[in-house]
């Protein structure tokens, strides 16, 4: 079985090395960008993943995946990119759109065309009649379905292989057929829907999660302002057996939870309350840590009469990842940075050597150096650094809670 996948970010690349190492089948991946096409064919990973890069060189070095910027001919292709959001919000799914018109001209009868792009309601059906469109002689030929992603950044090897999956197909046959292909390599149950609620599963899983976020969230804020601990609060109303309050942050970042919500509040904007006010309440939580940021400089140089030194900690959107996907600890960094009135600011995130934008300051260096410690990230090597009593220490995500 030959398998293109086109998309070798942060879940094709992965997915495809998974499918190339547990499944009886040959894979290709496909790129627009010529430097992760070049440096997959060379067994380099382009993006942090324990464990990952291993596997990519076995693959590689078994002649079992390779990459190109175009597709071949195959009998399983799987749409893997981005799905942004425009300014106002809406769902974009123009990348789903071309990468769908450029493996048109190589499908033929009896071939499989996945999407596993987060996607809004309707995308499968959409994708199905431009196929169609162009190649009526495929219509009842060729199997079409949808398998959102259900994986962990920093965990992607083990769940990619054991996490069930949602598999909608635009009709039975091609839900089996998806259900039969995923079967090679996940161990997880597969579980058998239609498109649409595969579609929608996918962003209602995301959505609750940052529903719930938001209330952690606010609950932090409301905490700020009557001097209440909010790491010691939720520890102990999750006592109650029936209370599972998540952990507060500075934000909500990724290109998931913090985007598709917007997915179901774009098509539904007079039912989706709840969702709609957690994606306000979780990007709040940014301006609002940005500000606290700010005014605690304010207070430093009107008590020692000079600018004080700062260190923002963490630029990543979750601990030990590399991925600054719609990061609220990025925003907040530039945000002070751009009001910070020539203050000096270091910027430290671990697992980036370099960064295009930010000149990067080693976390321990930083800490030593710093008045003003903004903990933003809860990466583990933050973990290790010892309270200072000499340091305005301004935690935003639990690096210290229980002090």
């Amino acid at each position: 079985m030959k398998v293109c996948f086109i998309g070798l970010g942060y879940i094709g690349l992965p997915t495809a090395i998974m499918a190339a190492k547990y499944g009886n089948m040959d894979v290709l991946g496909v790129d627009v960008n010529r430097s992760i096409v070049e440096r997959t064919n060379a067994g380099e990973l382009h993006i942090v993943e324990p464990g990952l890069q291993e596997m990519l060189q076995e693959m590689v070095s078994a002649g079992k995946l390779h990459a190109d910027i175009k597709p071949q001919q195959s009998d399983v292709y799987l749409i893997v990119v981005p799905t942004p959001f425009k300014g106002n919000h809406e769902p974009d799914v123009s990348y789903v759109e071309t990468a769908t018109r450029n493996v048109i001209p190589y499908l033929k009868e009896g071939d499989l065309f996945v999407i596993e792009s987060t996607s809004p309601i309707g995308t499968t059906e959409q994708m199905a009649d431009i196929i169609f469109a162009e190649r009526p002689e495929l219509k009842g030929k060729i199997y079409i379905a949808y398998c959102p992603e259900r994986v962990l950044p920093g965990n992607i090897i083990y769940e990619l292989i054991h996490n069930d999956r949602v598999i909608g197909g635009i009709d039975s046959a091609s839900t089996d057929k998806a259900v039969a292909f995923y079967s090679q390599f996940v161990k997880g149950q597969l579980h058998k829907t239609n498109a649409r609620t595969a579609e929608m599963c996918k962003l209602t899983e995301n959505s609750s999660r940052d529903v719930q976020i938001a209330f952690a969230n606010e609950l932090s804020i409301i905490c700020d302002k009557a001097g209440i601990d909010v790491w010691e609060l939720i520890a102990l109303a999750n006592k109650h057996p029936r209370v599972n309050i998540l952990q507060p942050g500075c934000g909500v970042g990724g290109h998931c939870i913090a985007v598709d919500p917007y997915f179901i509040t774009a098509a539904f904007p007079e039912q989706a309350k709840i969702i709609a006010a957690a994606r306000e309440i979780n990007n709040y939580k940014a301006k609002w840590s940005a500000e606290k940021v700010k005014n605690a400089m304010i207070k430093f140089e009107l008590d020692h009469h000079r600018k004080p030194v700062v260190a923002m900690m963490g630029l990543a959107f979750k601990p030990n990842i590399d991925d600054l996907r719609e990061s609220p600890a990025k925003r907040i960094t530039t945000d002070v940075m751009q009001g910070c009135n020539n203050a000096d600011i270091m910027v430290v995130e671990p697992n980036l050597k370099a960064h295009k934008v930010f000149k990067l300051t080693d976390y321990q260096v930083a800490y030593e150096k710093a008045d003003i410690i903004v903990f933003l990230t809860a990466h583990d090597q933050f973990k290790t650094l010892p309270w200072r009593d000499d340091k305005v220490i301004i935690d935003l995500c639990g690096i210290f809670k229980g002090r």
